[in-house]
């Protein structure tokens, strides 16, 4: 299996508007993290979709390997350095 590229162990913090989607990149490979920028092309992966229900501040996993995908979990806190 592949596994996605680390961009940082640490969350992104992100102010959403709410009804609007936004594209979590899930490869690690984009250049506007964390969102994606279609440099997944190619890959195993795909984005995912994270859709705002209210105006505000969220923390999307800049780590990649959260279990609640797109949202941070704290796991970065556990990989390795």
């Amino acid at each position: 299996m592949n596994n996605p590229d680390i961009p940082q162990k640490a969350p992104y913090a992100v102010d959403v508007e709410a009804g609007k989607s936004y594209w979590w990149c899930a490869c690690g490979k984009s250049k506007s993290q964390p969102l994606c920028d279609g440099s997944h092309k190619g890959t195993a992966f795909t984005p995912v979709e994270y859709k705002a229900e209210k105006s505000e501040k969220v923390w999307f996993c800049g780590c990649k390997h959260s279990a609640n995908k797109p949202l941070c979990d704290g796991t970065h806190k556990k990989l390795p350095d």
